[in-house]
């Protein structure tokens, strides 16, 4: 019974975590708020999948003991997305709609992390959660290059009317940070390494609970 129950719960959190993913990717790429917020937009995405993905990898990594289950996960998790875009485009939205997160260079590194330092936790929530936070946008920015034009877009697709307090106010883009990839690597390293620790956590209180 309590191999089943480990193994529904294993298959729980994937469905959820990929789920959780797939809408944060439709929120940083849908196309209306892509226009207006191109490289606010790809810091948020940047952050977002980061955390999303070491979470649930650190969790698994440490809950089998085995590198290579991150990139297990990752593949899971980037299958999930791809269905979900497909889903979308089905729909007569366009293909930009969703922009499909580059998972798996990451969780390789994270799982070389924990390999190279002969299953060290420790290790793995500095180390691999650095790794993580870093490389992921600039894996990603392969979207950046991929994606639709903004301005294409919006005359594509025009959008309705807005009211004023709707009505997005220009980001001037540059004023602030100089490149979207610099910010959203330096913020999903630093933020990485506690999600890391989360995930490992998760480790522990799972096998609480099942020896409760």
């Amino acid at each position: 019974l309590m191999v089943w129950l480990r193994r529904c719960t294993h298959y729980l959190f994937i469905i959820v975590v990929a789920v959780n993913g797939t809408l944060l990717t439709i929120n940083t790429g849908d196309y209306i708020f892509y226009t207006d917020w191109a490289w606010t937009s790809f810091v948020v995405f940047s952050i977002s999948q980061t955390l999303m993905l070491v979470v649930g990898a650190c969790y698994y990594l440490t809950f089998t003991g085995v590198p290579g289950t991150a990139t297990y996960y990752a593949l899971i998790i980037t299958v999930y997305t791809w269905v979900a875009k497909g889903a979308w485009f089905a729909l007569r939205y366009p293909y930009d709609f969703i922009v499909t997160p580059v998972w798996l260079p990451s969780a390789m590194l994270l799982d070389l992390a924990y390999w190279a330092t002969k299953r060290n936790k420790h290790s793995l929530i500095l180390f691999g959660g650095v790794l993580v936070g870093m490389s992921l946008p600039l894996f990603n920015m392969v979207n950046l290059i991929t994606v639709a034009d903004p301005l294409e877009t919006a005359f594509k697709y025009p959008r309705p009317t807005l009211p004023p307090y709707m009505t997005p106010i220009e980001p001037l883009v540059g004023k602030f940070y100089n490149s979207p990839v610099a910010l959203g690597a330096g913020a999903g390293a630093v933020l990485s390494v506690p999600m890391a620790a989360l995930g490992c956590k998760l480790t522990t209180w799972t096998y609480r609970w099942m020896a409760a």
